[in-house]
């Protein structure tokens, strides 16, 4: 199954931003996303969700947040809601 890339560009709808992986286990992800433009950062903290179609793990869509996926401003919020939104449903689901 192919892993999501430590670094890479966005494109689409997130042209300009910069990605990169701060933390990943079994059950989700944090990146720091920071804009080219007005080189500011924020995290997106997201479920792990396995894409057997594709045979890859997905990134979240727009479409995605506030459902399994979450922005946060700061990197401490990113690990709060990495505990409490993924760590926490995966125990509760084992």
């Amino acid at each position: 199954m192919k892993q999501l890339e430590i670094d890479f560009e966005g494109r689409g709808e997130v042209k300009g931003y910069h990605f990169h992986q701060i933390h990943a286990d079994d059950d989700g992800f944090i990146y720091q996303v920071t804009n080219h433009e007005s080189d500011t950062n924020h995290y997106e903290v997201f479920k792990r969700k396995e894409n057997t179609q594709f045979d890859c793990i997905s990134y979240p869509s727009s479409k995605t947040f506030g459902i399994w996926a979450w922005t946060t401003q700061t990197l401490d919020e990113a690990f709060q809601f990495f505990n409490s939104k993924i760590k926490r449903h995966a125990n509760a689901t084992n």
